[in-house]
């Protein structure tokens, strides 16, 4: 996807304000990783996630969605999101090509720039999904953006997604989620 053609976190919040969905953004520095983001922590309420963005041999592409601190067995969760073979993370190119976010910066927001194509399947981890808030950059890792989780899923179906709630870590399956 052509840099020009990216939505910008004002496309995003207008395209969210268009669908009733309401949301709370957080502006700071770059965060790049979880532990960089866990400084946020009493800051920022609701459930804070990390998103992995995975390909399987067939080249398809699912963003799995869990809790921070989630654990997830990545020998094994091809089995339990459909995938055919085992998944390895997709290239930073595809990430960008697809979802229109740089490494850093992977969110289920990315799916606003995959409404056209449809080629990503999200999957949401079921441990994330018993939180009522949630948060996740709003295509860029310099802001944080809190969403309810019903409208989480209401976001991802008017980009024309169906995301799935699997039990995809270790704590959801020991949960019995």
């Amino acid at each position: 996807m052509p840099e020009q053609t990216r939505a910008t976190p004002d496309d995003l919040f207008q395209f969210l304000s268009g669908e009733g969905i309401a949301v709370t953004t957080v502006e700071h520095p770059p965060l790049f990783t979880v532990e960089e983001s866990r400084r946020l922590r009493g800051e920022i309420a609701g459930g804070h996630t990390k998103n992995l963005f995975l390909k399987d041999k067939k080249g398809n592409i699912f963003l799995v969605v869990a809790l921070e601190d989630a654990t997830i067995d990545l020998k094994q969760i091809h089995g339990i999101i459909g995938a055919s073979g085992r998944v390895s993370f997709g290239k930073a190119e595809l990430l960008v090509e697809v979802l229109g976010v740089e490494p850093g910066a992977v969110t289920p927001f990315g799916l606003f720039n995959d409404r056209a194509a449809q080629r990503v399947q999200p999957v949401f981890d079921a441990r994330m999904m018993q939180h009522e808030i949630l948060n996740f950059h709003p295509l860029v890792n310099t802001a944080t953006t809190t969403i309810a989780r019903d409208d989480l899923l209401k976001f991802a179906r008017a980009c024309g997604h169906d995301p799935r709630i699997l039990a995809v870590s270790e704590e959801s399956v020991a949960a019995g989620l």
